[in-house]
């Protein structure tokens, strides 16, 4: 193998290596959800966890939500007390 042979494959090395970093960038651009038994997960194509969801955590604090709102309601519904 003669110089040129040499230079002509770190082409190729170097010209397949930015071919697989532009497919990782595309990689990272790319997001799947998906939800199964209450639970939402997000990752990207390159295999990173964008986020993880549970359906039973939101509606916990939906309804933890909706109670404080209801037990204010009642609190300051008549009763006249300071700062309700």
């Amino acid at each position: 193998m003669g110089l040129m042979d040499n230079l002509k494959q770190l082409g190729d090395l170097k010209k397949m290596r930015d071919q697989a970093m532009e497919v990782q960038k595309r990689l990272a651009q790319i997001k799947i959800t998906i939800e199964h038994r209450g639970v939402t997960v997000v990752m990207t194509g390159d295999q990173k966890v964008q986020k993880v969801t549970e359906a039973v955590n939101e509606a916990l604090k939906q309804s933890q939500k909706v109670a404080a709102d209801e037990m204010k309601s009642l609190m300051g519904g008549g009763m006249g007390m300071p700062g309700a």
